[in-house]
């Protein structure tokens, strides 16, 4: 299915919503030390942001996996966006796993509040992009 210019400003726009949305809640979540959720919105955020450039730009968003390698191909690749960016999606979507499937291991403020404003910075910056 292709879309329209009008169809694809609209889901960029929704998908920038709730990355922005999604950073809110990690925010709250974070003022009531609810780690694990603050892990899983980060990760969603960061993919909802990611997920509007590809649209914005005419790539097609499938899986998450698939999101993190058309993210490094289309943009890391090209200068667009630096390798340690890209380390820094691929690091939240495995903390998210952790977060939500692994009984073995917690989410910690330790682990999770210095990445909160490197993860708006790269919403943001894609903000600036679409």
């Amino acid at each position: 299915m292709s879309l329209n210019e009008e169809e694809r400003d609209i889901l960029v726009k929704r998908e920038y919503e709730k990355a922005l949305s999604f950073y809110s809640q990690a925010e709250a979540n974070a003022r009531i030390d609810i780690w694990d959720v603050v892990a899983n919105r980060l990760y969603y955020a960061t993919f909802h942001a990611v997920s509007a450039l590809l649209i914005h730009d005419g790539h097609k968003v499938g899986t998450h996996k698939g999101a993190v390698l058309q993210f490094g191909l289309h943009y890391v690749q090209k200068d667009i966006f630096t390798k340690e960016e890209a380390r820094f999606y691929s690091q939240l979507q495995s903390l998210r796993e952790k977060a939500d499937y692994t009984i073995t291991w917690t989410s910690s403020k330790k682990d999770l509040l210095p990445l909160m404003p490197i993860a708006k910075g790269l919403i943001e910056k894609i903000g600036g992009m679409v």
